[in-house]
């Protein structure tokens, strides 16, 4: 028998992963989570920024873990989510956000260096899918879980100077898309959240920033917290009938 279909984005005390939740959009989704009722386990490299996480998330009464190290490292990730499931217990909910654009080394493609195109896959599409591979084999055994990873619009539209990662986005979103067919059937949702322009501590320093305001039809930025509602609704039982989708959330930039 088909269970009724939740109504709220309640996530019923679930452990979920953050990648990449010390600062911005990672931050607001985790602390989201602790408060839509989530223990939250964070993962950066950046310890200070760790600490406002869990104490943003205490602060409401909710449950925080820290573990701090590179996503990149399959190594370490392999031993962080294997101590995750033992000191805790199986993940549900997973959110690949770890990811950046090259900034300062951001350059148009004809004069782009081959090792920043690595160091963006290796970032924003291998931690993504190696994250995802240590986690599926629970979930489809469970028969339940929730994966959401953040890709961008710039996997849709383009974006001058940032071709390797707008690549490495679009392998999001075409790994959510194969992931959501072959767990399907074990009823884990898979998902991906596409944000815009999104105003963050790195997003201001963007040399097209203003361009990309003046390119929005509403008019403004959108927040860390745009994004963590619409991640926070993936999370949910709110999306159990929506899997393999990318949602833009972008203020009418572009959109499918």
């Amino acid at each position: 028998m088909v269970a009724e279909a939740a109504t709220t984005m309640d996530l019923g005390g679930g452990l979920a992963v953050v990648t990449g939740g010390a600062n911005g959009i990672g931050q607001a989704c985790a602390v989201q989570f602790a408060r839509s009722g989530a223990e939250v386990v964070v993962i950066d490299r950046d310890e200070a920024g760790l600490s406002v996480t869990g104490d943003r998330i205490r602060e409401l009464g909710g449950k925080a873990h820290a573990i701090v190290g590179d996503c990149t490292s399959r190594e370490f990730l392999r031993e962080s989510f294997a101590r995750i499931e033992s000191d805790l217990r199986p993940v549900e909910i997973l959110l690949n956000n770890v990811g950046q654009s090259a900034r300062e080394r951001a350059s148009e493609f004809w004069c782009s260096e081959p090792e920043v195109w690595d160091d963006m896959i290796d970032l924003n599409l291998k931690s993504m899918m190696m994250c995802t591979r240590l986690v599926v084999p629970g979930m489809r055994e469970r028969q339940r879980g929730k994966i959401i990873s953040i890709a961008s619009e710039a996997a849709y539209m383009g974006s001058e100077g940032v071709a390797e990662y707008a690549a490495a986005k679009a392998g999001v979103i075409g790994l959510t898309r194969s992931v959501a067919r072959e767990l399907a059937p074990f009823h884990v949702n898979v998902n991906a959240v596409c944000p815009g322009p999104i105003r963050t501590a790195a997003a201001d320093r963007l040399p097209i920033w203003q361009k990309y305001l003046d390119e929005t039809p509403m008019g403004f930025a959108g927040l860390p917290q745009d994004i963590a509602n619409a991640v926070t609704f993936f999370a949910s039982d709110m999306s159990r009938y929506v899997t393999g989708q990318a949602l833009i959330v972008n203020g009418g930039r572009w959109w499918v």
